[in-house]
């Protein structure tokens, strides 16, 4: 017994061995599509035009996922996580094979939303499931090796999806998931083995309906506030108090739900609550970067899909050093606070950086900022996900693992379609009374007038006005993102150090109606054995 608390049993440690292949394979299926998509991105609008719809190819796909993914904690705690974790991954194949195959930017836009509710149960689903295995105090062990695959889609994922994009065709980015999907619902069916719950709860299904409708519409006001309509418009104004009504109601509902899909309880606890602020306007930052410097380097730089994803490979470099090195600190340490506090800092002055980018920035400089900007988020990344967790009794592992990946994915939503609203706008506004009208409404009305490899082709005239235009229009999108990555740093001040649980203790919190500590969870698995 006092062994167990210590560390992880023998039978345990090979179990997460076995298991951990598959669950890095679904890590990969997840962080590759977020990467090798937006490198393609510039390419797909300009052949099927619909600029000013771009943002909803990312937004459909993260807000789809954002709202399945409380579903997929919440029924994975109360149901075990195995079936759900390979339905999940089905269901990501199934939208991944559509969406390589769509006709238009509409068809495009729907199967990036099926994609994404598969998408919302594995990146949870992993988290949850290595939550279930190793207590928090260890979890840094093998933190190595999710950090290691998420750092390699980061890094890969540019550079695979503009090799694809240039030597193939942009549909390969959707087809390269179809192997790699298929061979891990293989691993995850041979090698995952554990034990299968049986609750008679009823599931939350209007607190579900609740946060879909909150969520979807706090995400279609920053996409049409100020494009499709103003700020100040009777539609804009209604999706904002549909907003308010649905998040008011959500809390009366999980207030009295036997089993909420939001429990309010965890809530309760301030560092989860402080964590997972910071997770949300990280989210913020992540996506604005993987969305806006891809165009810039294609259209300002004159790179080819291929060569911007190898740009981006020192951000991701940086990234990965700092996520490694920080979890091994705290697997040694146990002490967490000063990451995200660094990390929030070096995050700023990445930022602040990436504002000065001009036309003729050297692509040296422009690494250099990357590589700061990279450092800033691996060392906020590896922490919050084990700070979460780790403010949650055992039983809410799941729950608890989905709600920060909620806010994260929701914070990712409202980033890019905020960031992308600034953006259509600023280019609007530098290209009136600089291009003629005809050649203007190309560039902002929706056309195909931002294909990279058409730019190349335009007068030098008009390509000096585009290619300035949308230089200041990115570096403006970095500008208004540095307040959310001050508030971040400000909530990460008030973290507080709370010791890392080495295992479910008997009688702690984890207790309190669920007996699936470590030792349990290791006892069911000898007996399924």
């Amino acid at each position: 017994m006092s062994q167990a608390t210590d560390a992880s049993p023998p039978k345990m440690r090979r179990e997460i061995l076995v298991v951990m292949p598959g669950l890095m394979l679904a890590m990969l299926l997840a962080m590759l599509d977020n990467t090798i998509v937006g490198t393609a991105m510039p390419v797909i609008v300009g052949e099927f035009g619909g600029y000013a719809h771009m943002s909803w190819v990312v937004t459909a796909y993260i807000l789809a996922a954002t709202i399945s993914t409380p579903l997929y904690g919440k029924l994975g705690d109360l149901y075990g996580r195995k079936r759900l974790f390979m339905f999940a991954i089905a269901l990501f194949l199934v939208g991944s094979a559509a969406s390589g195959a769509a006709q238009d930017m509409g068809q495009l836009i729907a199967f990036r939303g099926l994609q994404g509710l598969g998408a919302g149960g594995l990146m949870v689903g992993v988290m949850a499931i290595i939550g279930d295995l190793v207590p928090p105090r260890e979890r840094g062990k093998y933190q190595g090796f999710m950090a290691a695959v998420m750092m390699l889609a980061m890094i890969g994922g540019p550079f695979i999806g503009g090799f694809l994009t240039d030597a193939i065709n942009w549909r390969w980015t959707f087809y390269i998931n179809i192997p790699l999907g298929v061979v891990a619902l293989l691993v995850v069916a041979f090698t995952l083995h554990i034990p299968r719950h049986k609750n008679q709860a009823r599931i939350d299904y209007l607190g579900i309906v609740l946060l879909s409708i909150a969520a979807g519409s706090l995400v279609l006001l920053t996409t049409w506030g100020g494009t499709e309509y103003e700020w100040n418009s009777p539609q804009i104004l209604g999706l904002g108090a549909l907003a308010v009504v649905a998040l008011v109601l959500l809390i009366m509902v999980e207030r009295r739900a036997a089993e909420p899909v939001l429990p309010l309880r965890l809530f309760k606890d301030r560092n989860f609550v402080l964590i997972n602020a910071v997770g949300f306007l990280q989210g913020f930052a992540m996506f604005g970067a993987m969305t806006f410097i891809p165009m810039y380097l294609q259209i300002v730089k004159g790179q080819s899909p291929t060569e911007s994803g190898v740009t981006f490979i020192p951000m991701m470099l940086g990234a990965m050093v700092a996520s490694l090195l920080s979890g091994q600190v705290l697997t040694k340490t146990g002490k967490y606070k000063i990451f995200p506090i660094m990390g929030g800092v070096i995050m700023i002055v990445g930022m602040a950086l990436l504002t000065i980018l001009k036309v003729d920035t050297s692509l040296w400089v422009i690494s250099g900022f990357l590589i700061i900007f990279g450092v800033g988020l691996g060392l906020i990344m590896q922490v919050s996900m084990v700070v979460a967790q780790n403010s949650a009794p055992q039983r809410d592992i799941g729950v608890a693992s989905s709600t920060s990946t909620f806010l994260r994915s929701i914070g990712g939503s409202f980033g890019v379609a905020l960031f992308g609203a600034i953006f259509a706008n600023q280019l609007t506004n530098y290209f009136t009374g600089r291009l003629p009208g005809d050649t203007a409404s190309n560039f902002t009305g929706g056309g195909a007038g931002l294909d990279p490899s058409q730019i190349k082709e335009l007068p030098p005239e008009i390509l000096g006005v585009v290619t300035t235009g949308v230089t200041e229009a990115i570096t403006n999108v970095f500008m208004w993102s540095i307040p959310f990555a001050v508030a971040g740093l400000l909530f990460a001040l008030f973290v507080k150090q709370v010791p890392l649980r080495t295992a479910g203790l008997p009688g702690g919190d984890d207790a309190k109606g669920a007996p699936d500590t470590v030792e349990a969870d290791a006892a069911k698995m000898s007996a399924m054995h």
